[in-house]
């Protein structure tokens, strides 16, 4: 660095509003609903960090967690939670040590929230099976107009 250039002490890092946030909750919500099932759905901002969270009556317990992971390794990773059957299958390596890391989910339910090319968070779903609980972040992904 030049001494000349002043340092940069901060970037600005684009999230998910609350406003939307609060939307795609209640969109997933509702699509749960139509396929018959309880889930619990989990919104991260850029950085991992909750910024929302719905559970339904009677959804499991223990997918509190499993939602609120599977928003935070899309929004960390930057692809859905689904993929990653595929990427552990061609290393080994990866395979063995990163499933060992804290709050990796590595099946279906989790997406990136991305807007105009930005990641501004994830969106995470747990209580059905993969494939509804992806569906249901679909769901909540195309009331903001981000599916």
């Amino acid at each position: 660095m030049n001494n000349s250039t002043p340092l940069q002490t901060s970037v600005s890092q684009a999230v998910i509003s609350a406003e939307a946030a609060s939307l795609a909750l209640q969109a997933s919500v509702a699509h749960a609903k139509s396929l018959g099932i309880a889930i619990n759905v989990a919104i991260t901002d850029s950085g991992g960090v909750l910024a929302g969270f719905l559970r339904m009556p009677g959804a499991f317990l223990h997918s509190i967690d499993i939602a609120i992971d599977k928003a935070y390794t899309a929004a960390s990773f930057g692809f859905p939670t689904s993929q990653w059957m595929s990427v552990l299958a061609k290393d080994e390596a990866l395979k063995v040590g990163l499933v060992e890391r804290p709050r990796l989910v590595v099946f279906g339910g989790g997406l990136p929230i991305v807007d105009k090319g930005t990641r501004i968070g994830g969106i995470g779903v747990s209580g059905g099976s993969a494939e509804q609980d992806e569906e249901c972040a679909r769901a909540g992904l195309a009331a903001i107009g981000l599916a």
